[in-house]
């Protein structure tokens, strides 16, 4: 039989999402089963909280990657195209790939769903991962969370480490309303006898950290407290104090200070599963060299990307309210006397008042969009919250792709443009622009 094409999978996938969300781990093991557990043919570390996961886990995965391990990296959501997801040693899944690792999951599935549900949209593409990652014959594999961690799809696994990045109030409907709730489900990664380290700070999520790493006879290791980078005074460049090793005039690979937090949170898992196999094989040998190697080949698109310098434009999903806090203060750090339009969409299922506070005070006009996608708000309801606090130019255009052409074309070329609010505008940015670039 011939398989479908590249485009019918991913209309099979997509279409999983009707399926919903569900925080169990019964079907996800069900299919791993019969796919003979690949993912226990290697190396993992995984990744939960809030902000972060991504920036952390690509440090963690291009590090272990200049070591010379085979590394492969899951994370979510994808900007431009599906494949994103799924990287081996910072190759993207080909086509061809996706068809073959859709087609064993789904077999899987079709056997363990008669009289019971389907499994979803994530639950799928993460066992396509597990698979893929055991068809390459990698040797690490670094998984971030797509919701929660204690009953997320990916926690099937036994990881050698567990990384908490921070917390924020997020999908209440699921993970509770406070950040003690939010702690129990993302220390819900925490393994026994597994190390995690974790930039959680608030008091209740920090004590409910604590009580479950204790619990579960696991090393809990705090940013700040066992692990800290301090930037040089007066110079680009950060000091790494660690749990067993200290680095040296570090480059920080990715813009914003917050990312010193995350960078810190990769170095202190990275020593850790060094620390581990130390001797074990002569790859594990953590130098300061091979720090400044991995993280000169770090990249994670759509979080503070230049695209243009004239007009300079800045891509940054900014999804939350703590990722717009951190947005607001970088533009504001560096916009200087730089007039800004801010080209914005949010998702229906955010506190999109507080995030417009963190970002409209840096605008001069803002043109509200909306992703294609169900879950975006109303430009409707955008406009009208804009409009309670911004007196600058105002439009709506709802195609994202027609607000950025517009921005940029009614633009000076000392003028700024951030295109912010939700992952999938910044993605659909990202197409319009990666179009425009091969069309020239």
């Amino acid at each position: 039989m011939t398989p479908p094409s590249y485009k019918l999978c991913l209309e099979k996938i997509y279409k999983l999402g009707r399926f919903g969300i569900k925080l169990e781990l019964d079907t996800i093991s069900n299919i791993l089963s019969h796919l003979n557990t690949p993912q226990n043919n290697y190396n993992m570390v995984h990744v939960a909280g809030t902000n972060g996961k991504g920036s952390t886990a690509t440090c963690i995965a291009s590090i272990l990657r200049a070591a010379g391990f085979k590394t492969g990296i899951y994370t979510s959501p994808h900007l431009v195209r599906f494949n994103e997801r799924i990287c081996v040693n910072g190759q993207q899944i080909s086509d061809a790939d996706v068809i073959s690792a859709y087609e064993a999951v789904n077999v899987a599935d079709n056997r363990l769903s008669q009289g019971s549900r389907r499994a979803t949209f994530f639950e799928i593409v993460t066992a396509m991962a597990f698979y893929h990652f055991a068809k390459e014959k990698a040797e690490w594999a670094v998984i971030e969370t797509g919701m929660g961690g204690r009953f997320d799809a990916t926690n099937i696994i036994t990881p050698k480490v567990g990384v908490i990045t921070n917390l924020s109030i997020e999908h209440t409907d699921y993970l509770g309303h406070t950040i003690r709730d939010l702690a129990r489900e993302k220390g819900g990664i925490i393994k026994p006898g597994v190390p995690a380290v974790t930039a959680v700070s608030q008091p209740s999520g920090i004590d409910k950290l604590t009580k479950v790493a204790k619990d579960r006879g696991s090393a809990l290791y705090r940013f700040k407290n066992d692990f800290s980078i301090r930037k040089n005074p007066g110079r680009s460049t950060y000091n790494y104090k660690g749990i067993y090793q200290n680095f040296k005039d570090l480059t920080k690979p990715l813009p914003g200070e917050h990312q010193r937090e995350n960078l810190s949170l990769a170095l202190a898992a990275v020593e850790l599963i060094f620390k581990q196999n130390q001797g074990i094989d002569p790859r594990y040998n953590l130098s300061r060299e091979l720090v400044h190697k991995g993280l000169a080949h770090v990249k994670w698109p759509g979080r503070l990307e230049k695209i243009m310098d004239h007009p300079l434009v800045i891509l940054d999903g900014a999804h939350n309210l703590k990722a717009s806090v951190l947005l607001g203060k970088y533009l504001n750090q560096t916009l200087g006397d730089k007039k800004l339009t801010l080209v914005i969409g949010i998702l229906d299922d955010k506190p999109y008042e507080a995030m417009l506070a963190q970002l409209l005070p840096m605008a001069q006009r803002v043109i509200v969009t909306k992703a294609k996608i169900n879950r975006s708000i109303d430009p409707a309801v955008l406009t009208a919250a804009v409009k309670k606090s911004f007196k600058g130019e105002l439009q709506v255009i709802e195609d994202v792709k027609d607000a950025v052409s517009y921005a940029i074309s009614t633009s000076r070329n000392k003028d700024a443009i951030c295109i912010a609010g939700s992952l999938y505008v910044v993605g659909e940015a990202k197409e319009k622009f990666d179009m425009d670039f091969i069309e020239a």
